[in-house]
């Protein structure tokens, strides 16, 4: 490999359900094997610690709303502090492998949670974060939204990485902000709902060639089978999260995956030249922006 040519992995996996402990020791396995394949990034799911929030998130009053409330108090203590103890441990992994990461967490903060990335070095050191700047559907009675410092690419040995979750992938000014601060890596991370499938694959495509992007996505894969049958509200939900990983290059084109229906980590070479031959013709932060008639500016 050469400075500018790697090996990334997408994983597609998913949480012990609920369980931060037990998550956060599926993930330092998950990082040890993508190292061993000769990985040098590994990224993870939207909300893998300790699950995306499947379940219906508003069932009313009453007995249901209860459910709701149980399912929340769980989901928040097994949610992580960044900085804390629970970072640390995917930190020091990262560090032993010599290995970035990148992975989706529900992040708390006093009493609200967030839907948050996190970027760790090869060395061990937390880059940086980015919480979601806006969620959709019921996914606003979970989480809070993020500021214009989630708005975010970091430097990194590897190149320029940022990331986004699901439908932020249609936050068009969001995008372009990423793409105006040089975005060369950018990691998609997604909850793998069996509705935004097809989202999911155009999306992503679209983000590659648009912003002259490698896009690894990473997406939950989990069904009904896997999920405790103690949890109160298994039978309220549609267990229809068959993921969708893959790796795409700044033409849009798949060079690994999309995978569906199972847990796997995909690989791909990512090469950095391929950037600047994509840029050649459309540089959507460059020639193709036309400053001279187009103004954008970030409120931070």
């Amino acid at each position: 490999m050469t400075d500018n040519k790697f090996i990334a992995a997408s994983v597609q996996a998913s949480p012990v359900f609920l369980d931060k402990d037990k998550t956060i020791k599926k993930v330092s396995k998950l990082i040890k094997e993508a190292k061993k394949n000769g990985a040098s990034l590994v990224v993870f799911p939207e909300a893998f610690i300790p699950t995306y929030p499947f379940w219906p998130k508003d069932l009313g009053f009453g007995s249901e709303r209860k459910l709701v409330m149980d399912a929340q108090m769980e989901l928040f203590k097994n949610s992580v502090e960044i900085p804390g103890r629970d970072i640390e441990k995917i930190s020091k992994t990262a560090k032993k492998e010599n290995i970035h990461v990148v992975i989706g967490v529900n992040e708390r903060d006093g009493g609200t949670l967030y839907n948050t990335i996190v970027y760790i070095d090869n060395d061990g050191s937390l880059i940086g974060k980015h919480r979601k700047l806006m969620s959709i559907d019921s996914e606003k009675c979970i989480w809070g939204n993020g500021k214009a410092e989630d708005v975010n690419v970091f430097n990194t040995k590897l190149g320029k990485i940022g990331g986004l979750f699901c439908y932020e992938h249609h936050l068009t000014l969001q995008k372009y902000a990423m793409i105006q601060m040089g975005e060369q890596i950018h990691t998609g991370l997604w909850g793998g709902h069996g509705f935004a499938k097809n989202t999911m694959d155009f999306s992503s495509k679209q983000y590659a060639f648009e912003g002259q992007t490698f896009v690894i996505i990473s997406s939950i894969y989990i069904d009904e089978d896997m999920i405790p049958d103690s949890f109160p509200l298994k039978d309220q939900t549609v267990w229809d999260y068959p993921g969708g990983s893959g790796i795409i290059n700044p033409r849009g084109e798949y060079i690994a995956g999309p995978v569906y229906d199972k847990e796997e980590i995909v690989y791909g070479e990512i090469d950095l030249d391929q950037i600047l031959r994509a840029k050649a013709i459309i540089d959507s932060a460059g020639h193709f922006s036309r400053p001279d008639i187009f103004n954008f500016e970030i409120k931070k």
